[in-house]
């Protein structure tokens, strides 16, 4: 059941999701639904409505109906699962949920994505106080919009929809990051993930504090700490940047970055992996750049750091191979639901 939790959250507002609209939020506002982080409470907070909560809260509902909230996802992609969490709503938290979804071309107003025909992800379901309740979702088709469904009323702290990006083609022109999370790059394992996640690394901007990248604990025996990531696509590197930016007293020593194609060898034979960048130092709160001088398709990525440290992100601009175009315009255009595939106009490989 939470297997879907390794994707990301494409909602999230740090993928530059958005709640486009709510059909009321008098208690609290719908935009908390995606906050980054878990909900806070403050047991003596009060405003001149009632309670201040950290989520969404609509009235208590006295005509038949439900409320609902439209989230426009940061990154399109296939939804793997949602999570409804109604932390410290416990005598306020609506029954019973569920979860639509539509996908789109460019960005329609509120009001036209009312008229649209809605694919159910999640039918009718209960709903506990108080906890994160977790559904998981099996449809295979990329969506940009999802709308969630309180029944009758009440609050929800944070809406996650967790899935696997499926970029436009489009949106792909020269050299990309083929390893951004909004690319549809993604963190598969790590040694270490104890104070944050490798997963920071690949988000959106620069990190504006320590705690928005990567910390493992101090490692006090042999070895050295790594987190493993897929491409976004397989793409060819040319660059890498290598961030400690606000890692002062806690940066690395050394940096090795490393890359394998599992087209031509499988990931667990060490002599499928060479190196992007070798082993050298790195300097504290410090953005570095390197090129990248051997030009071969990858489709994963690992970063190992010696012998412990954060690291605030890690970008890898590279070149996607015509076939490669080709290959992404193809599952781009298989997964459109069948009315957002007459919609749009056919995909030319660059």
């Amino acid at each position: 059941m939470t297997e879907f939790r390794r994707y990301p959250d494409l909602a999230s507002r740090d993928l530059a999701g958005s709640v486009v609209s709510a059909n009321d939020e008098l208690f609290a506002p719908r935009q908390s639904l995606i906050v980054p982080g878990p909900a806070v409470h403050a047991v003596d907070a009060f405003g001149h409505s009632g309670k201040i909560y950290d989520g969404w809260e609509t009235r208590r509902r006295r005509e038949p109906g439900q409320d609902w909230a439209v989230v426009r996802l940061g990154v399109p992609g296939i939804v793997h699962g949602v999570v409804v969490d109604t932390a410290f709503f416990r005598g306020n938290y609506p029954p019973f949920v569920s979860v639509e979804a539509v996908s789109v071309e460019g960005y329609p107003p509120p009001a036209a994505l009312e008229q649209l025909a809605w694919t159910t992800l999640v039918e009718r379901s209960a709903c506990g106080g108080d906890r994160e309740n977790l559904y998981a979702v099996t449809s295979d088709r990329r969506w940009t919009h999802v709308r969630l469904t309180i029944d009758p009323d009440g609050g929800v702290a944070r809406f996650r929809v967790h899935g696997e990006a499926v970029l436009d083609p489009r949106e792909l022109p020269g050299t990309v990051d083929l390893l951004a999370l909004e690319n549809g790059g993604r963190l598969l394992d790590t040694s270490d993930a104890f104070y944050s996640s490798p997963e920071n690394l690949i988000r959106p901007g620069r990190a504006r504090i320590m705690g928005e990248g990567w910390e493992n604990a101090r490692r006090r025996g042999p070895g050295n700490d790594w987190a493993l990531f897929r491409l976004a696509a397989r793409g060819e590197p040319t660059q890498l940047e290598v961030d400690t930016s606000y890692f002062v007293g806690n940066a690395p020593g050394q940096v090795r970055v490393s890359a394998a194609d599992e087209e031509t060898a499988p990931l667990t034979d060490p002599a499928s992996w060479w190196d992007l960048l070798p082993r050298v130092p790195v300097l504290v709160d410090t953005r570095h750049r390197f090129a990248v001088h051997a030009r071969r398709p990858a489709t994963h990525l690992r970063i190992d750091v010696h012998p412990d440290g954060g690291l605030s992100r890690l970008r890898c601009w590279g070149e996607l191979p015509r076939a490669e175009r080709e290959r992404l315009t193809g599952r781009f255009r298989d997964s459109l639901p069948e009315h957002h595939v007459v919609a749009v106009a056919p995909v030319r490989p660059g």
